[in-house]
């Protein structure tokens, strides 16, 4: 029993030596890599997960003087007051709408505009178009906001005055509930259309192009090229690329939303989002404001790990 008991305290030291002097092999093989990670880690640590002990005001009635450990337990009660609110139906159903219109018809689009890009031949056309459809992802939401009301003005809009031209009247766009949803997807599209074509650009990189030679010799035109060599070929990306947005259904934005609503479209513009603000940080109820993101978090969660779970099923691409 004794001899037993030494043998086996060797071989989990030898085990334990091996996988530091493997753990060494690779530091060394890979020190520059994870120095380039470094920056990204630290502020994952201190922006993201640093800031979830806050959580606890969620369950506390927390009072600014008294400070995040000295407030008062007060269990689910800001959970169970958003969830009996009569504006939390509304506001889930605003919310949901606008992140499912953005997802229906914002995700396809940088992918229809890399699959042009790619048929391109000329470089210089497609230069051109790519530097032109990446430019409005560097321009901030405040200013995307003003264009957008500028255009779509009542009185010396852009819009409004191509339809006085034609002989119709101007159009209050602003004040219309019913199309702030679809001038909202509008202008996520052509602000972030570009950037988002990128992912794309480079997963077609990785197509080989014997596929292409094979599809031509076989007889198949330029569309069918293209539904059966070229976005398969992609398919991995647009899968991960979808999980990532379900999951992203409900987090919309908060900055162009609110620069962009006003009180005559709170019907289909406030969303929950604005509604934190609101309640959190203008009327200084942190637990309650902090209490629905976290809920409005946990949603998330479970978006994009039934979204992950689905296409694992599906398919045989999935995020873990």
């Amino acid at each position: 029993m004794v001899q037993t008991n030494a043998i086996l305290r060797t071989e989990e030291k030898s085990t334990s030596a091996s996988r530091a002097l493997r753990f060494k092999r690779l530091w060394h093989i890979n020190k520059y890599l994870w120095l380039l990670f470094l920056p990204c880690l630290l502020y994952y640590l201190v922006f993201r997960y640093a800031p979830m002990f806050g959580l606890v005001i969620t369950f506390k009635d927390y009072n600014l003087f008294k400070g995040v450990w000295a407030s008062d337990w007060v269990g689910l009660k800001y959970y169970r007051m958003f969830l009996q609110n009569p504006d939390f139906w509304p506001l889930l159903k605003n919310t949901f709408l606008l992140g499912f219109y953005n997802l229906v018809f914002g995700f396809p689009a940088p992918i229809i505009l890399a699959l042009l890009l790619n048929e391109v031949r000329r470089k210089a056309v497609k230069w051109f178009v790519q530097t032109v459809s990446y430019l409005p992802h560097f321009i901030s939401n405040v200013i995307v906001a003003s264009m957008v009301i500028m255009f779509l003005s009542p009185t010396g809009g852009l819009v409004n005055n191509i339809l006085q031209s034609l002989g119709f009247d101007p159009i209050n766009f602003m004040n219309k509930p019913e199309m702030f949803r679809g001038i909202y997807v509008i202008s996520e599209i052509w602000q972030h259309i570009g950037w988002e074509t990128i992912i794309y650009l480079a997963a077609l990189t990785a197509v080989d192009p014997q596929l292409y030679e094979a599809a031509n010799i076989d007889g198949a035109n330029r569309m069918r090229r293209i539904w059966h060599v070229t976005i398969p070929g992609i398919s991995p990306a647009i899968v991960i690329t979808l999980i990532l947005n379900i999951g992203n259904v409900l987090e919309i934005g908060f900055e162009k939303v609110y620069l962009m609503q006003n009180p005559a479209i709170y019907d289909t513009a406030d969303i929950i989002s604005t509604y934190v603000y609101r309640i959190g940080l203008v009327q200084g109820n942190f637990s309650y404001g902090s209490a629905i993101g976290l809920f409005m978090g946990v949603i998330s969660l479970i978006f994009i790990y039934s979204a992950n779970w689905l296409s694992r099923r599906v398919s045989e691409t999935s995020l873990w």
